[in-house]
């Protein structure tokens, strides 16, 4: 698999405001409250100061992801891809065969993704398993816990019309 991370530019954008907050106001504000911590005394029982070290470590673990996620950016023009086949920025209706039930799925780059309102990043087993696909295909994609079985419904490209 590519190290690249396909991403819109508004994905892209979205990550790099969020190192940036991340770096100039959550950043500070946690050394802030280590030098009052340190200021107490004793540093071998001061609960508030270890506390403090660990969400500094904890959020730079953080901003190192987001900055590795922007140098491996591809950023993917929509308007040059097929509109026949499901890809980057598709909006899928699909059928879950085993429990009959409809869905809709839109592929989307690091940064947009929102599990919760059906937003699965391209590079996740869903996104790979759809991609590529046509309307009236079926599709079995392995995931964690087990096998999804897809019928292709529609597909659609709402950011781009």
């Amino acid at each position: 698999m590519s190290d690249r991370i396909p991403m819109t530019q508004e994905g892209y954008n979205r990550i790099k405001a969020e190192i940036e907050q991340m770096e100039k106001v959550e950043m500070p504000a946690i050394v802030e409250k280590i030098a009052a911590a340190r200021d107490e005394g004793d540093l071998k029982e001061n609960a508030e100061y270890h506390g403090q070290r660990e969400r500094q470590g904890m959020l730079q673990a953080r901003i190192n992801e987001a900055k590795s996620k922007l140098s491996r950016a591809e950023i993917v023009d929509t308007s040059k891809l097929p509109k026949d086949e499901i890809r980057f920025g598709a909006q899928v209706k699909v059928l879950d065969i085993d429990i009959d039930d409809e869905e809709t799925i839109t592929l989307v780059g690091a940064g947009d993704e929102d599990y919760e309102n059906g937003k699965y990043l391209i590079t996740s087993p869903l996104g790979q398993g759809l991609l590529g696909k046509k309307i009236g295909d079926e599709v079995e994609i392995p995931v964690p816990k087990g096998t999804i079985n897809f019928k292709v419904l529609e597909i659609s490209f709402p950011d781009e019309d």
